[in-house]
């Protein structure tokens, strides 16, 4: 089964399962053609996180593709002359966002690993779309019109939008030879000409020339590795929930919501419930908080992860939970100095992560899975396109403000660092050892809230996926309650207030694509707030 976000997208990967891919197979051909045609979430441009269940050895592993700060970064790159953080979007727009990108590298990576198809296989689905065209999308023709940077990149203009600089409608057929000549190169000489040679050149010489031009040096993209990391998991309801540690905050966020969670009868509180959308506001406000203090990339700031999951440690802050009174803001947990991190030694960091990103869940015939959560940051990323793609803005991710109050800010940008994300591919396996749910989502950092509540939904409410992805979403991220607007949930506004909550009424446009394992049967939802599908054989 493959779910992803475009029916084109995911069509490619099964058709890769049909002919006797594997899960890796399929995700690589899933992934370069949800390049072509969602280019404004992912692409070879931007960068992923990955878990992958190895359905031979009985082994889940993670692969961390994210992307890197420049060698010539660092905390002075989103300050002003004043010293004080420039405008969200002027960080944004240009060359200095732009990370060294990470998702050519971590499909070779895939493939030499999981691979079982000739790997230039992978590449004819988006190669043939690429030369023939698709009809572009109704989502991303409704993102290109209202987008306000992209047609300042000429690049971007003459592929988006009409000569006479009208943005192209839904239905019209798209083009993109120069990313079939990319993906030609790619097919042919794997990802080692991609970060060096003619197309990474092309990369830095736009980076420089961009508005606010970046330092990304060709040193920079021959050096990029994919790492492989353990993934981290906490226990919930007799089943493991496992998701990427850090640069991503969302494996330690997740297993703490549900931590916090576990003593809480859900089951009986249902889907839908007050009180149900109380408790899981309340721990995730706990989890932000503590998330915002702690994690960042493990290899410039030690990260407390087996502290934070300590059973004695999520009782304690589980206690803080009331059912009848909000708790309000949250402050972080004092961890022992055992932890390997002192309380004092980072200031709190909120950056705000926007929302265009792709996630993608896949499963074949020998019980190998891969959850695959993609991205280029900003919807079109910095508005920068290269060579068919666009150039991702994922360096706005790490704290604009190196230091606050005098202490460093965990998430601060220095080089070679990977900016803190809230990206959260996620397997959960079951009471057998295998894998039992796949889902993930995009959405900024209220990806946490919506892959948490989907798991509830699963797990507690026994909904199945497509269900669980229907329902409206409660999300806290250490604020204001939010709720979905236009959903059941939004009616839980009053009732949510007179228990403290502040609450905001929101657009909670997530894009959730799961498969449960039922019975020894795979049961495949998309999110209806997007164009994706699932495909199963």
């Amino acid at each position: 089964m493959v779910v992803a976000a475009h029916p084109l997208a995911a069509q490619a990967g099964a058709d890769i399962l049909a002919a006797g891919g594997s899960a890796a197979d399929a995700a690589i051909a899933t992934q370069l053609v949800l390049g072509l045609v969602e280019p404004q979430s992912s692409g070879l441009g931007g960068g992923a996180f990955v878990l992958l269940w190895d359905g031979i050895a009985r082994h889940l592993t993670s692969f961390d593709a994210r992307e890197t700060a420049p060698a010539g970064a660092d905390g002075s790159l989103f300050l002003g002359p004043d010293g004080k953080p420039v405008p969200f979007f002027a960080g944004v727009i240009g060359g200095r966002s732009v990370g060294v990108p990470g998702v050519p590298r971590l499909l070779a990576t895939l493939h030499a690993r999981y691979g079982r198809l000739p790997w230039a296989r992978l590449f004819e689905p988006a190669i043939g779309l690429a030369e023939a065209g698709f009809p572009i999308s109704p989502r991303l023709a409704a993102l290109i019109a209202q987008d306000r940077f992209l047609a300042a990149n000429p690049t971007a203009r003459a592929y988006f939008f009409e000569p006479d600089g009208t943005p192209k409608r839904a239905g019209t057929i798209l083009k993109n030879p120069a990313y079939a000549e990319t993906l030609h190169a790619l097919a042919a000489g794997g990802a080692d000409v991609f970060y060096d040679g003619p197309i990474a050149a092309d990369l830095v010489a736009a980076v420089a020339a961009a508005p606010h031009p970046g330092s990304l040096a060709p040193s920079d993209l021959a050096g990029y590795r994919v790492i492989e990391r353990a993934p981290v998991c906490g226990p919930y309801r007799g089943v493991r929930v496992c998701g990427m540690g850090p640069p991503s905050s969302a494996g330690v966020a997740i297993a703490q919501i549900l931590g916090l969670l576990e003593r809480f009868d859900l089951a009986q509180a249902g889907a839908g419930s007050l009180e149900a959308a109380h408790l899981l506001a309340e721990a995730s406000r706990l989890a932000f908080a503590d998330r915002d203090q702690y994690l960042a990339d493990p290899a410039f700031v030690t990260q407390p992860i087996s502290a934070l999951l300590d059973p004695g440690y999520l009782a304690q802050r589980s206690a803080l939970i009331r059912r009848d009174r909000s708790l309000g803001k949250a402050a972080p947990g004092a961890l022992p100095e055992k932890a390997g991190l002192l309380a004092p030694c980072c200031a709190a960091d909120a950056s705000p992560e926007l929302p265009s990103t792709s996630h993608f869940s896949i499963v074949d015939r020998a019980g190998n899975a891969i959850a695959i959560t993609s991205s280029v940051e900003s919807a079109f990323g910095a508005r920068r396109m290269v060579r068919g793609f666009l150039l991702n803005n994922q360096l706005t991710d790490f704290s604009f403000l190196p230091e606050r109050d005098g202490k460093p800010v965990a998430n601060r940008v220095e080089p070679g660092k990977r900016p803190r994300s809230s990206m959260a591919p996620t397997i959960v396996l079951g009471r057998d050892g295998a894998p039992q749910i796949l889902v993930g989502t995009p959405g900024g950092s209220q990806i946490i809230g919506f892959v948490a509540q989907a798991v509830i939904a699963m797990l507690d409410w026994r909904l199945d996926p497509q269900a669980a992805l229907d329902l409206g979403h409660v999300v806290n991220r250490n604020g204001p309650t939010e709720l979905e607007a236009g959903t059941a949930a939004a009616s839980l506004k009053d009732g949510l207030e007179r228990l403290g909550h502040t609450v905001s009424i929101v657009e909670l446009n997530s894009g959730l694509h799961a498969i449960e394992r039922r019975d020894d049967i795979w049961i495949g939802g998309a999110d209806p707030r997007r164009e994706g599908i699932a495909i199963g054989h």
